[in-house]
């Protein structure tokens, strides 16, 4: 059987979905790894324990679908850091996107007179995500191993360098960095002056299409493939979930939830809004993706349950049951908002500091009303990008989903209403290792366009106008909540144990 590979490197796992020539998924993997945290605002994961888990994807599909594949394209999540020694070696963990530790230097960044002449020339927000942030913190604080590293990498290079031995970025996770000219395509000269470093210490940059083949007959053999395979470099999660949610043609957004949550649409050219800092990320040489991410998705819904409820989450069907008490009441949660930044938020507000809250709690709020409300906060949250996005100009007619999410009803139907646009379910499968494997297809000359696999029947979710207006009036409350407390969530933190 013909197929193609696609991997995405995420946060909490690797995954991998295989399509055949005609785009239709004929096996999917998942593989997990631990996230450690030895500060309180420290987010960290151990490479190698990525790199096998990769390993494992590559080579239980093949052992599944007993034939090799055509070729393999790699996504992976943004905004990784790991430092590393002339042999390739990680001088430390790597430091994932969640990590906050350098909150201070991006404030002190963004308030600078460079601020936003930075932001507009790599597209890439001012936030603690930043590598940008991450390396002048370590120059800041850990000096020794700063002025020791070779090169400063994401995991995807980790795992190009692991196959070929060659340091490469490609457009898409170079303009993750803060660190990138989305202009010139190629390394900005004001961003390495700042965090203090060369250009020749950060990975030769390539188009998102770039290949290369030929790796050695013994790590051919572990993945379980020919050593001639074409492995494509590929771009970005949410880059390449517009891809697999169909979302590369203007007006059409992708709107992704898991651990996290975004929501992006793609342009001729980068657009910008220094207030809500929305991100804009190179696909292909002239297709930028342009958005927000929220730290707090799936990851808040977990917690809750978990928390209060005491309820385990791993499973959709058990999910479902979580998500079918909100069935019992109706849409606004009967006055009660919640305010879902309990990791800090990244878009539109860029606050590390923020903070969860319920507001308007009564007696007659039910533990259904607590589920619909952090489920609509969540949504909210999102709805909040969008609308910034739509102020700076992009268009936004129709969306299209995908993550963890998507087994919901009632959740889509919340963000029709919410968002007053139709929803459509493409897919149920992780649509960034689709749009991996879609890239792929085209790359190699299966397809000739997206379109063509794009299936003719979708789920859709279409809002209802009486539903949106209660939303809008939630909404106002929901903004203006956030402006009112904003000084209090960070002195709360003085309360902290």
């Amino acid at each position: 059987m013909t197929y193609i590979i696609g991997v995405d490197i995420g946060t909490g796992s690797t995954k991998a979905v295989a399509v055949n020539g005609f785009g239709e998924v004929v096996h999917t993997i998942q593989v997990s790894y631990p996230t450690l945290n030895p500060e309180p605002t420290y987010s960290e994961q151990a490479p190698e324990l990525i790199w096998q888990a990769f390993v494992k994807c590559i080579s239980r599909t093949v052992d599944f679908l007993k034939e090799k594949p055509e070729g393999i394209v790699l996504s992976s999540a943004m905004h990784s850091l790991i430092p590393v020694d002339e042999r390739g070696n990680p001088l430390m963990n790597m430091i994932t996107w969640a990590d906050n530790r350098s909150a201070s230097i991006a404030s002190r960044i963004k308030e600078s007179s460079s601020g936003e002449m930075i932001y507009e020339q790599t597209g890439m927000p001012i936030h603690a995500m930043s590598p940008l942030c991450k390396i002048l913190w370590l120059k800041e604080n850990q000096f020794h191993l700063f002025k020791g590293v070779f090169k400063f990498i994401s995991i995807k290079e980790y795992v190009w360098y692991k196959l070929f031995g060659v340091y490469e970025a490609d457009y898409s996770i170079a303009t993750a960095t803060g660190l990138f000219d989305i202009e010139k395509l190629q390394w900005n000269t004001n961003s390495l002056t700042l965090c203090g470093i060369q250009a020749h210490q950060l990975s030769l940059l390539v188009p998102t299409d770039h290949t290369r083949k030929e790796m050695s007959s013994t790590l051919a053999g572990s993945l379980k493939i020919a050593s001639s395979t074409p492995i494509f470099i590929g771009a970005s999660d949410g880059c390449m979930a517009n891809i697999g949610s169909f979302a590369i043609d203007p007006g059409i957004a992708a709107l992704t939830i898991g651990t996290s949550g975004a929501i992006r649409v793609a342009n001729s050219k980068p657009t910008f809004n220094f207030e809500a800092m929305t991100f804009n990320y190179c696909l292909f040489k002239n297709l930028f993706i342009s958005g927000g991410p929220i730290n707090n998705g799936g990851i808040v819904l977990k917690w809750y349950a978990e928390s209060f409820l005491k309820i385990k989450l791993s499973t959709p069907a058990e999910y479902e049951v979580l998500l079918g008490e909100i069935k019992k009441t109706n849409p606004g949660a009967n006055g009660l908002i919640f305010l879902p930044y309990l990791l800090g938020e990244r878009a539109p507000i860029w606050n590390s500091d923020s903070s969860g809250l319920f507001f308007g709690i009564r007696n007659y709020h039910t533990q259904a009303h607590f589920t619909r409300a952090v489920v609509e906060g969540i949504s909210m949250a999102l709805y909040s990008i969008a609308k910034a996005m739509e102020e700076s100009g992009l268009k936004i007619e129709k969306i299209h989903v995908s993550g963890g999410f998507v087994h919901s009803k009632i959740w889509l139907q919340i963000l029709a209403d919410i968002f007053n646009k139709k929803i459509y379910l493409i897919s149920p499968e992780d649509a960034s290792a689709l749009g991996a494997a879609y890239l792929g297809l085209k790359s190699l000359g299966f397809i000739k366009d997206y379109k063509e696999l794009k299936p003719t029947l979708n789920t859709s979710f279409t809002p209802d106008a009486k539903n949106h207006l209660l939303y809008q009036k939630t909404f106002l409350i929901y903004e203006r909540l956030y402006k009112k407390l904003k000084d209090e969530m960070l002195l709360v933190q003085e309360l902290r144990d």
